[in-house]
């Protein structure tokens, strides 16, 4: 059972590295935007309205599809000063806390964005400036936070079915 969850793992993070790759493209057109806002606005004089609409509007997707990579380098930030002086079977269970509690959140999150983009769809609300449809947003939203709870379950799945490593010994100290 493990070996199929890691390689259903292994297959999601394709997903979740192309994710991190829009997130990078989106913030590189973000930058080139915004350039050209601020050089239009102090160096011509006419400053264009739709660059604050489209940055704004493109930094709440890309707030999102980093999430499951961030998981997947280990980039949370974490105090372990108390967990590491347990025991393994109690770091084990204080890491199945953390990952039920982060597949939670992930779940309450894509349920959320998903119901989100049904609605802008199907309500066919667009932005102010730009006229560009909000369900777009919403839908890069959802999708990156339904690859975050998969992989999130996933990562959870790996840590219950795997054994608590053993306590390591230092000069013969346990």
């Amino acid at each position: 059972m493990l070996r199929l969850i890691d390689r259903a793992t292994k297959a999601v993070e394709w997903l979740v590295v192309g994710l991190a790759a829009v997130g990078a493209i989106i913030i590189v057109v973000q930058m080139v935007w915004i350039s050209y806002g601020v050089f239009m606005r102090y160096v011509i004089g006419r400053p264009d309205r739709m660059v604050t609409e489209a940055t704004a509007l493109l930094l709440f997707p890309v707030a999102l599809v980093g999430l499951a990579y961030a998981m997947r380098e280990d980039s949370y930030p974490r105090v372990t000063l108390l967990t590491d002086t347990l025991r393994p079977g109690f770091q084990k269970l204080i890491a199945l806390a953390n990952g039920a509690i982060m597949a939670l959140i992930g779940l309450f999150f894509s349920i959320t964005t998903i119901n989100a983009t049904l609605r802008a769809f199907n309500s066919g609300s667009s932005s102010e400036i730009l006229n560009w449809p909000r369900y777009l947003f919403w839908g890069v939203a959802a999708a990156a936070l339904s690859v975050f709870t998969l992989y999130a379950t996933l990562r959870l799945l790996q840590i219950a079915l795997r054994p608590p490593p053993e306590k390591e010994e230092h000069d013969g100290v346990v």
